[in-house]
């Protein structure tokens, strides 16, 4: 094996040790990685969730706040559970979505970026969820470094750009070292603070790339990289050192409330990518029937509970929440306002074409029944790829779950007896 670079280390370990101390967020997060040289493969940088690899040579170009920044850059995909979100997503494109939801947050708290990171300022403030549908299929950028967390490709920094998940087949499984051994060369998420800052603790040079994860081995790891930013968060914010843009962030996504735009983003590609019709062929097109991917729209019920507990205000919050939605996803929408029965007009149906605009009689003001937004959808035959309910949750509810997700939008601490009840307040 190689010897390893002692500048290189040396230089990494010196970032480190300042991002500890002037931005003690970052500096907790990366001190979960390990450091481990790859000369060979490794371009510039890459993690696995695991270990933070880098190329000596990438390292030797850059200054001081540029190599913090790609230390920060691998700690924050995985405080950020890049690794867990992409779904059917095309992965380059993901990966690229992902950089550009990262570079922004690490500028804005003052690091420096290289020459090769991925920014653009109409990304600032997006998840990666976000911005993938906004990135042309066409888009002839790389990212900052490799995403070895998922499949592998030797086309290109961001790795195999199919789409497929990871664990697809047993050989990409990670290979089974046992636990002492996962947790002393790849950190497990379990590594203690400190692992790895000194040379004498850093694996020696690493000749081939790590097996991407698989499926276990990334949901154990998202919950415990979750952890670790809580606990990295509270403690900077303790110490008066957690920058606004790492605030937001925390605010945005480490906290329980989870961004609804990214969960229905969620939503509408899982359903785009996997929904599929057989359709009776033209005759010029053969007697093969073949199944093909459905329209690349999804079909989303909104509904708005326009009862007396609800006021004017929020219904504001909440119609200017679907504007924003109707602008980020190709979805058709069909918008329905109900306090003890449908609005007059309910519901209104505004195609992936369409510009959103407010209905004239969305306010109510009367008591609160869920179902018959549901009983209407049940009547029409209609199976929507998500419904979305803005409440305070405070109603009568259907007695039984449909066979559709629904999301309920919750103003207020009442708690929903089935479906999944996301905090907006």
């Amino acid at each position: 094996m190689a010897v390893r670079d002692t500048d290189a280390a040396t230089r990494l370990a010196a970032a480190r040790t300042r991002l500890i101390l002037d931005k003690p967020f970052l500096g907790a997060l990366v001190l979960r990685l390990p450091m481990q040289e790859a000369r060979g493969w490794c371009k510039t940088t890459a993690t696995d969730m695991r270990t933070f690899y880098y190329n000596p040579d990438y390292i030797d170009t850059l200054s001081q706040s540029q190599t913090e920044f790609v230390l920060a850059h691998e700690a924050l995909h995985c405080a950020l559970g890049h690794f867990t979100r992409r779904g059917h997503r095309v992965q380059r494109k993901w990966d690229l979505a992902c950089d550009f939801a990262i570079n922004p947050l690490l500028l804005q708290d003052g690091l420096t970026p290289p020459p090769e990171a991925v920014i653009l300022a109409q990304f600032d403030n997006m998840t990666a969820e976000e911005i993938y549908p906004c990135l042309s299929d066409e888009i002839d950028q790389d990212t900052l470094d490799q995403h070895l967390y998922d499949n592998q490709s030797e086309g290109g920094q961001g790795g195999d750009s199919n789409g497929s998940p990871a664990d697809d087949t047993p050989s990409q499984a990670p290979p089974d070292h046992g636990e002492d051994a996962q947790a002393e060369n790849h950190g497990g998420g379990q590594t203690q603070p400190g692992a790895g800052s000194t040379q004498s603790n850093a694996a020696p040079e690493l000749e081939q790339p790590p097996r991407p994860l698989d499926a276990q081995a990334r949901s154990a790891l998202e919950h415990t990289w979750q952890q670790h930013a809580v606990a990295a968060a509270q403690q900077a914010a303790a110490a008066g050192k957690l920058s606004a843009a790492m605030a937001r962030l925390v605010d945005t996504w480490l906290q329980p409330r989870l961004p609804w735009r990214m969960l229905l983003a969620h939503y509408c590609f899982e359903s785009a990518r996997t929904d599929y019709n057989i359709l009776r062929p033209s005759r010029r097109e053969g007697d093969l029937i073949l199944p093909s991917l459905k329209s690349p729209h999804s079909d989303m019920v909104i509904a708005l509970d326009t009862s007396g507990s609800i006021s004017d205000g929020e219904i504001d919050e909440f119609i200017a929440e679907i504007s924003a939605i109707k602008g980020t996803l190709p979805v058709r929408i069909m918008l329905f306002a109900c306090d003890a029965c449908l609005a007059e007009g309910s519901p209104w149906v505004f195609e992936p074409w369409d510009a959103f605009t407010r209905p004239q009689h969305v306010n109510g003001g009367g008591g609160t029944r869920f179902w018959p937004v549901f009983d209407w959808i049940d009547q029409q035959g209609l199976r929507p790829d998500v419904l979305v309910y803005f409440t305070d949750a405070i109603g009568d509810f259907p007695r039984q779950a449909p066979d559709y997700p629904v999301l309920w939008l919750v103003k207020g601490k009442q708690p929903v007896p089935w479906g999944r009840r996301i905090q907006l307040n």
